[in-house]
């Protein structure tokens, strides 16, 4: 294991300059002692099991992590994540630490590239000042709020609709199973709500129903049918079959379910851009506000290198510190070799080493002095000639 500096001290650092180790024995150390300078850009090298993430991750940064939850309540302790004393004799002088590693970013599918780097606010709130006709606040123009997503998907981008004929198998009867979805098999709880409704005769297959059975053992919108054996057997309203799936089940995501009524949902719902907004997630009203002559829906779209082009070009007099420190964070993105990609892209489709870039732009942007920033193998994934433009930047 080796320790590089970018910029070594001409002058010896004072004692509070350095972040002061001595007898790590965390996994694979053996009693090191050592000084790591501060305000500098450092790098530790070594084979593999030589011990730098032991040094680095599971001493320097989880104590430095531990001490700092220990500031917060008890019961706000309670909701972070813990961590034990490393294996140490002298840890001093520690900064606090923001790891940036390589982990796949989550956040389910309301989670963007725009949303998780912070350059989707900005634009939102460029396009509240900015936009024609105006949409409203800069929560108009998100998809995330109700006031800015499309109400047909909720703001998904996705809809989610049910094959009528994989939900059913026609060529069976109720009793035989026709409802192919396992909550409904036969003498299940909701499997009674049609078997025993007293409207359908549960022998007879479903291909056999007249039109009028057929709508209402599908269709029928809750509380307007009445059974001829009154309320049916699972004590609500009638509903159709597709109408209570709908209302049950499909807004959930595959990952809800598990084993049978996973691969069983799979097969039953499809999904593909939403119709009513084009797969933009947004509302009307957001996609109809213009600045020249692109919606906010066009700019999510964009590759972030050509909207970095089209941010530059706007006139903004009043708002052009927005404007400028929009076009910084965009530039940043593609100076980390991010260009290529749009900020309507999921974060769950992005590689490790994507995401730990993405990581980076919004870390750059903030106001924190004198903090302790360990990236895991920066610059994995990186064309050569972006490698020099990443240790500018950092």
């Amino acid at each position: 294991m080796g320790l590089a500096t970018s910029l070594p001290s001409s002058s010896p650092a004072a004692a509070r300059d350095v972040i002061r180790v001595r007898g790590a024995r965390q996994n694979t150390l053996q009693d090191i002692d050592l000084d790591v300078p501060k305000h500098q850009l450092m790098v530790v090298t070594g084979v593999s099991g030589s011990g730098k993430s032991s040094l680095v991750f599971d001493t320097i940064a989880a104590e430095s992590a531990r001490q700092l939850n220990e500031t917060f309540s008890a019961f706000a302790q309670g909701r972070l994540p813990s961590y034990a004393h490393p294996d140490v004799d002298e840890l001093e002088n520690l900064s606090a630490v923001i790891v940036v590693d390589q982990q796949r970013l989550s956040g389910g599918p309301r989670s963007t590239v725009g949303t998780i780097s912070d350059i989707g606010a900005r634009l939102r709130l460029l396009y509240s000042r900015l936009g024609q006709p105006s949409a409203g606040y800069s929560n108009a123009y998100s998809f995330n709020d109700p006031a800015g997503m499309c109400q047909a998907c909720q703001g998904l981008g996705v809809a989610a609709r049910v094959e009528e004929s994989e939900l059913v198998d026609e060529s069976l009867s109720l009793d035989e199973g026709a409802i192919t979805f396992p909550t409904f098999k036969p003498g299940t709880w909701l499997w009674k709500a049609y078997a025993r409704s007293g409207s359908f005769d549960p022998a007879m297959k479903v291909a056999d129903y007249t039109p009028e059975q057929r709508e209402l053992f599908l269709h029928a919108p809750a509380g307007k049918h009445i059974p001829p054996a009154g309320m049916d057997a699972v004590g609500t309203a009638y509903e159709g079959l597709v109408t209570r799936f709908n209302r049950l089940y499909l807004q959930r995501e595959p990952d809800s379910f598990k084993g049978k009524q996973r691969r069983a949902f799979e097969r039953i719902v499809s999904r593909g851009p939403c119709t009513d907004c084009g797969g933009s997630r947004l509302a009307g009203p957001a996609r109809a506000s213009l600045i020249a002559g692109r919606s906010i829906a066009d700019c999510n779209a964009m590759q972030v290198s050509d909207l970095a082009e089209l941010i530059g070009g706007i006139r903004a007099g009043g708002l052009a510190p927005l404007v400028d420190n929009l076009r910084v964070h965009l530039e940043r993105m593609m100076t980390l070799g991010l260009g290529y990609l749009s900020l309507d892209r999921a974060t769950s489709t992005l590689s490790g080493g994507e995401a730990q870039r993405i990581k980076m732009v919004r870390h750059q942007g903030s106001a924190l002095a004198d903090m302790l920033y360990v990236f895991d193998e920066p610059t994995v994934g990186l064309h050569p000639r972006d490698v020099a433009a990443l240790g500018r930047m950092l």
